[in-house]
């Protein structure tokens, strides 16, 4: 008898509270033949052996899969986490342990780029300061939110990855000029982007967008040096990750009008505290890591990740893996293998 394949799905894809997800994409598991699956019985933090060890595939959003996961782990070949972000996730040791860790950049391209525009759109009509002075009746103030047009305004990337292209093709409208840096871009690659160094970025744009991956290079990329070199009408906007951006230092700039104002979906320490001085501050529009959390983000999402998971179950390798040097690990071919011959 064909053994099955057996798919793990974290519990945190039901969602929280009295609203779920909605459509995560599960549905492509159901009446698979040789395939049986089931959501993990409890939200984990941080993964043990246990929770891995029955599972072919495991479907991922939250909690930490470290070393110690992930260690004499014979079965396990495939971590699909819904996202693009992976820093929850030892790679190495799933590497060595011959798993694959594979994204979903189909699915959250669309959502993100839509919602770093909508702060770029909010930053620059003064939509929250004109909410708040529209509610304690201060319209005859209203002058005071006036706000910037768009239009020949210096749009700079920081990473022009899956997501910064997005972002360059919905700003089009707008007629921005575009700047991005990135040492891993081809020029010519997204056209009508001028390739720069970084602090060109941070010297010329009025709209400084982070959209890299947060890495030990990465991390604290945007200190106190660099948000000096922005001009002091220009915005801040990162939907990428918290520690790209040295908090305090940001906090530091909003706080004294060194920079204009900021758009922050991430933070350094998540969920951040509510007490936190950043908060404090009139020109900062803060959301907590959801922006681009929509009902067309965990549908597409989804698809990619248990897509890809049924092609692993016939066989096939599946899309978007992070470790690419996983498919040369005799373990991870083994396995691979044995699913080719359920």
């Amino acid at each position: 008898m064909t053994e099955t394949f057996r798919v793990g799905v974290t519990r945190d894809l039901l969602g929280e509270g009295t609203k779920g997800l909605g459509d995560t994409g599960v549905g492509l598991l159901d009446g698979v033949p040789g395939l049986a699956w089931e959501y993990l019985p409890e939200r984990i933090q941080t993964f043990e052996p246990s929770h891995l060890a029955n599972y072919d595939a495991i479907a991922i959003l939250g909690g930490r899969v470290t070393a110690e996961s992930v260690e004499a782990n014979p079965r396990l070949a495939l971590l699909a986490r819904y996202g693009v972000g992976y820093d929850n996730i030892d790679i190495d040791a799933c590497t060595n342990a011959g798993i694959a860790v594979t994204i979903t950049p189909d699915g959250v391209r669309r959502p993100m780029a839509t919602a770093i525009m909508t702060l770029i759109l909010a930053l620059s009509t003064r939509l929250m300061q004109q909410d708040r002075l529209t509610r304690s009746g201060g319209w005859s103030r209203k002058i005071d939110s006036m706000g910037i047009g768009l239009t020949g305004r210096v749009l700079g990337l920081v990473g022009l990855g899956n997501i910064g292209r997005e972002v360059v093709r919905l700003a089009a409208p707008w007629e921005m000029r575009h700047i991005a840096h990135d040492p891993w871009a081809i020029p010519g690659a997204a056209p009508g982007v001028e390739l720069v160094d970084l602090e060109t970025v941070f010297r010329t744009a009025d709209f400084v967008v982070i959209a890299c991956a947060l890495t030990a290079e990465t991390r604290h990329l945007v200190n106190t040096e660099r948000l000096a070199l922005m001009k002091p009408d220009a915005y801040l906007i990162n939907t990428a990750r918290g520690p790209i951006v040295d908090q305090a230092a940001l906090t530091e700039a909003l706080r004294s009008g060194r920079i204009a104002g900021a758009g922050i979906d991430v933070f350094e320490q998540e969920p951040v505290d509510p007490n936190d001085p950043i908060l404090a501050l009139d020109n900062v529009i803060a959301t907590p890591h959801a922006l681009g959390w929509t009902d067309e983000w965990i549908r597409k999402t989804g698809e990619s990740a248990l897509g890809g998971i049924l092609e692993l179950s016939r066989g096939e390798v599946p899309p978007h893996i992070v470790n690419r040097e996983v498919l040369n690990v005799t373990a991870f071919r083994e396995k691979l293998a044995r699913f080719v011959h359920r």
